[in-house]
């Protein structure tokens, strides 16, 4: 008879040793859980990842090269418009005392071109005598002021300041001229003769 409770006691041993190792899977289970959280934990803890998020704060200067928008910039205003009124017998004159105070002013010579809806400048009738190819070597050179006639008006160089004396001619050489002038000079044009004639040539358009 003792044989038989300690049958019994075996098998709660045997029952024993299964309740461990049940217990035992369930610890591995959660051990693989905290796994990939300590993974995830040592990202933050890396100063390696945190320069790389500063990498795309590099890019904002990429908006930066919004500086391309100066091509506003580009769009160069329109050039000021100044009228000295004068008789047509003046006008070279006035021309040459408005050159005189650009000169003055600080404009450097080679910024300055004078141009005539009639008669040459004597500078420009004097270059000529030595040839064309010597006067116009003169515009390329940028070292003074250059003068021209209005028949060689699309020839003449842009200049920074253009002034133009309506000193005759017909109204289809100063209205030829005074748009070309226009159109070549880059900040100021400065135009010397009669105020009636300019607006019966151009209307408002000076």
């Amino acid at each position: 008879m003792p044989l038989i409770p300690e049958e019994p006691q075996i098998h709660e041993s045997a029952q024993g040793p299964r309740v461990t190792p049940a217990t035992g899977r369930t610890a591995p289970t959660p051990r693989p859980v905290p796994g990939p959280r300590s993974a995830a934990s040592p990202r933050p803890g890396h100063p390696g990842p945190g320069p790389a998020r500063p990498a795309p704060s590099a890019q904002r200067p990429a908006p930066a090269a919004r500086k391309p928008q100066q091509p506003g910039k580009e769009k160069a205003p329109a050039p000021q418009i100044q009228l000295i009124p004068a008789p047509e017998g003046g006008a070279l004159d006035a021309a040459d005392e408005a050159v005189d105070m650009l000169l003055d002013s600080g404009r450097a010579p080679g910024e300055v071109l004078v141009l005539t809806t009639g008669e040459q400048h004597p500078w420009a009738a004097h270059e000529l005598s030595f040839g064309e190819s010597a006067y116009w070597a003169q515009q390329d050179a940028r070292d003074d002021v250059f003068y021209a006639d209005g028949v060689a008006v699309q020839r003449a160089a842009a200049r920074p300041v253009v002034v133009v004396a309506v000193n005759g001619g017909s109204d289809e050489a100063a209205a030829r001229v005074l748009p070309a002038a226009l159109a070549k000079a880059a900040t100021l044009l400065i135009v010397c003769g009669d105020p009636q004639r300019i607006d019966a040539v151009l209307g408002a358009g000076v």
